[in-house]
């Protein structure tokens, strides 16, 4: 159903479904749970944002001007060795995709994801394609090894084709394994991307592809909503006292720790996570 004037140029707060069409957001959902959770430590520089983790395992970067902006996620077992996963969510991603890939990580991340491994107590078994099928998301034929779509044919998942070297692939998103994307033409013009390299955990992915699915709206400014998807979503004013389920679950979510204050570098700071160079030794 199309947005319905007088609301739709204006920044009137709506709901709107489905999230995967409802354009970024404003970031809020993200950086609520980097700002409040035990022992990481945020750094800002110009208008880019940095997050480290206590065990300094995982780098976590908002990049304003970069390539593709939005969040870049890196994890490294050797804390000063190269990254064993990488995975980027581009600036029109979505804020609750990304925020179900990290709440994830920060809550599983001080036992090592244990609880989400098998025998723990947030293992689900569900792979990724596993939820998209149950969504009766259908394969595309002759999109390569493995490309489902959605019902409405505006969201797809893929996995690459071919063998490509890990350091390969770490150098640039566009090699990822596995690339979540959405809009009009999902899959070779697509609004937004979200890239997974090979040895990012599963169930971090599953965590996105969950949220991806969602059949629940999300709130928006309705000027903020992509111009390109007006058509293909689904829109109503947001009521007094309405509270969709997502607001209510991330209201849910354990206590954390009292906000991290931000540390303003001075110049020259830290720059920003570059990719590992290939000629870099590999640890795990």
């Amino acid at each position: 159903m199309p947005l319905n004037e007088p609301h739709s140029r204006t920044k009137t707060e709506v709901l709107v479904t489905p999230c995967y069409l409802a354009g970024p957001g404003t970031g809020e959902a993200i950086a609520r749970t980097l700002d409040t959770a035990a022992g990481w430590k945020r750094v800002t520089f110009g208008a880019d944002t940095y997050y480290t983790s206590p065990c300094q395992r995982v780098r976590i970067a908002n990049t304003v001007e970069s390539r593709y902006g939005g969040w870049t996620i890196a994890y490294a077992e050797d804390p000063l060795g190269v990254s064993d996963w990488i995975t980027t969510f581009d600036r029109n991603a979505p804020q609750e995709i990304v925020a179900a890939f990290t709440d994830t990580l920060v809550d599983g991340l001080p036992n090592h994801f244990a609880d989400n491994l098998s025998g723990g107590k947030h293992h689900t078994g569900q792979s990724p394609a596993e939820v998209f099928a149950n969504r009766q998301w259908e394969p595309l034929q002759a999109a390569g090894p493995f490309c489902t779509v959605s019902p409405d044919g505006y969201a797809t998942f893929r996995i690459r084709s071919g063998w490509l070297h890990e350091y390969d692939e770490l150098l640039d998103p566009r090699n990822s394994t596995w690339r979540m994307s959405a809009g009009p033409d999902s899959l070779t013009a697509p609004s937004w991307q979200a890239y997974f390299s090979g040895y990012t955990p599963e169930h971090l992915i599953t965590a996105s592809a969950t949220a991806l699915i969602d059949p629940q709206p999300v709130i928006r400014a309705a000027d903020h909503i992509p111009d390109r998807h007006r058509s293909l979503v689904e829109v109503r004013p947001v009521l007094q006292g309405d509270v969709t389920p997502r607001a209510e679950a991330a209201r849910a979510r354990s206590p954390r720790t009292e906000a991290v204050p931000t540390v303003q570098l001075p110049a020259p700071a830290a720059a920003p996570l570059t990719p590992p160079t290939a000629g870099s030794r590999r640890q795990r």
